[in-house]
C-alpha cells in the first residue's frame, strides 16, 4: 500500500490513509499524506475506508488483503454498499481463490449471483474501465436492517 500511496503522491493525487492508532504509534504510517486519518481499531479503519471509497480493488497480498476483500464482498452480498469490487489478477495471482470461490458456488455456498460481485481483471485499465462500467445487482437488497437502539 505504501508504494502505491508514494507512487499517487509522486503523480500529485489524492490520497487519503487510514490507520489504527496502535500501527500509526509504531511508525508505520506514511507521513507525507496531507490526510492521514488515525482511528481506535481495524475495525472503525475499513468502516471509513468503505465509507470514504466509491470503489475496492484487491492487489496481491497476504491475509489481510483476503479478509478486508471477503468482507467487503460479504457486506455488498448484505445490501450494506452496491459499489465495484475488483480484482487485479497479477501474474494469475488470484486464480486459485476464484477456483474456490467457483467450488463453493457448485457446493451451493455461495449463491451463483453473488460470484458476479467481483470485477475480474488481469490489467489495471481494463480493471478501472469494467469498474467504472459497474452495474449493481438488481434486486440485490439488504438482508438485515441495522436499527440503532
Amino acid at each position: 500500500m505504501g508504494i502505491l500511496a508514494d507512487e499517487m503522491l509522486r503523480l500529485q493525487r489524492q490520497v487519503i490513509g487510514v490507520i489504527p492508532r496502535a500501527l500509526a504509534a509504531r511508525e508505520v504510517a506514511n507521513l507525507a499524506l496531507a490526510d492521514l486519518r488515525v482511528v481506535g481499531t481495524m475495525h472503525e479503519r475499513k468502516s471509513l475506508m468503505a465509507e470514504l471509497s466509491d470503489a475496492f480493488i484487491a492487489l496481491p497480498g497476504g491475509f489481510g488483503t483476503f479478509e478486508e476483500l471477503f468482507e467487503i464482498i460479504t457486506w455488498a452480498q448484505l445490501g450494506i454498499h452496491q459499489k465495484p469490487i475488483g480484482l487485479l489478477n497479477v501474474n494469475g495471482y488470484f486464480d486459485p481463490l476464484l477456483l474456490m470461490i467457483s467450488r463453493a458456488v457448485e457446493e451451493e455456498f455461495i449463491r451463483p449471483q453473488y460470484s458476479r460481485l467481483i470485477v475480474i481483471a488481469n490489467e489495471i485499465r481494463e480493471l478501472l474501465d469494467l469498474l467504472d462500467r459497474f452495474e449493481p445487482m438488481e434486486g440485490l437488497t439488504k438482508w438485515v436492517d441495522l436499527v440503532d437502539t
